[in-house]
């Protein structure tokens, strides 16, 4: 078991009730319609990406929140990891809706993916993360790069901050990569 980052497909998007985010979706539209901004609709498109985003969100945070307090201003913190939904589209700030997912409890935060990628591009950059060495492809691909030891063969020829707290750089990549992903499939990010 345990927490998942995940992409959420159009079918699950529009989905009322336990299994579906259509709660969240309609919450989110009115929100969006009350601040002048177009409704947000995720649709089944031809270049959908085959399988889903889906990396496991389980080694100690501790050394990444650490990294984040030193890079990053507390607003930025909290934009970087207190969202429970993250769209593939810019916001100005953080959108609170009085709807709750199975994670989430009775409020859901939407951030926007363009300003978690900004965030998680600096923390990359601070740790000098090998992003071009970072394996894409199936679900938990990062999460077995790192546990398998993709990461540790990558580390002794590509030395540098990020190989010194590979947990820390794991959270840096994860970010990354989820913000990364949903602005190219167009689809929302969420803990599952």
């Amino acid at each position: 078991m345990g927490v998942y980052l995940v992409s959420v497909t159009a079918q699950d998007w529009s989905q009322l009730g336990e299994d579906g985010y259509g709660d969240v979706a309609a919450a989110l539209n009115t929100e969006l319609e009350r601040r002048g901004l177009p409704p947000y609709e995720l649709r089944q498109v031809a270049g959908e990406a085959p399988g889903w985003f889906e990396e496991k969100v389980s080694p100690s945070m501790d050394g990444f929140v650490a990294l984040c307090r030193t890079r990053l201003t507390d607003a930025e913190l909290s934009a970087l990891l207190d969202w429970s939904v993250l769209v593939p589209f810019a916001l100005e700030e953080e959108i609170v809706l009085p709807v709750g997912t199975a994670y989430s409890g009775e409020e859901t935060v939407v951030a926007g993916a363009p300003r978690v990628l900004a965030l998680a591009e600096r923390l990359a950059d601070a740790v000098e993360l090998p992003v071009d060495a970072i394996p894409a492809g199936e679900n938990l691909t990062l999460s077995l790069w790192f546990l398998e030891g993709g990461a540790e063969r990558t580390a002794r020829a590509r030395t540098g901050p990020w190989a010194e707290d590979r947990d820390a750089a794991f959270y840096v990549a994860l970010y990354l990569c989820a913000a990364q992903y949903s602005i190219r499939h167009g689809c929302p990010m969420t803990y599952s």
